[in-house]
């Protein structure tokens, strides 16, 4: 059986040790998709919702997000991220948010991609279900991450 990283000898959770790892630019993109009614989705687009601009409370809410990965998700560090970036994509029956994370450091950011994603299309959800209360949020997923010992991956 192969060693965990994140139990320790007693069999505790415990934060893995980074410290003798290489610098190095890291850097993860993530996307998923929130389907809704055409009606809906109009609205978006005209910027015609109750709360405001939809769009741009979820980009920042997915900022805020990635940044505050470390506080979401057990024994994930605390990064300083050099730049979160997420972007918004009209489909026929919904959105696609794609988000991005990078730093120099230690540790990758997958997490923190995935989380500003996740984030994101909650609050579009949030913003939006006065009008639409069965909007679906699905395929949150990596699409690639760069940096670090394991190297490139793409989806």
């Amino acid at each position: 059986m192969s060693k965990l990283t994140h139990i320790d000898g007693d069999g505790a959770a415990h934060m893995v040790d980074v410290g003798d790892k290489t610098e190095t630019v890291r850097e993860a993109r993530a996307q998923g998709t929130i389907s809704m009614a055409m009606e809906t989705l109009e609205a978006i687009k005209a910027n015609a919702m109750k709360k405001g601009d939809v769009l741009a409370t979820a980009r920042i809410a997915g900022i805020m997000a990635a940044k505050k990965t470390s506080d979401l998700i057990p024994l994930c560090h605390p990064l300083a991220l050099s730049k979160v970036a997420v972007e918004f994509e009209f489909l026929d029956d919904g959105i696609r948010v794609q988000s991005m994370a990078k730093l120099t450091g230690k540790t990758g950011v997958e997490m923190e991609a995935l989380t500003a994603c996740s984030v994101a299309l909650l609050t579009v959800y949030d913003m939006s279900k006065a009008m639409q209360k069965d909007m679906i949020m699905s395929d949150i997923r990596l699409l690639s991450k760069s940096g670090g010992k394991s190297g490139n991956w793409t989806a």
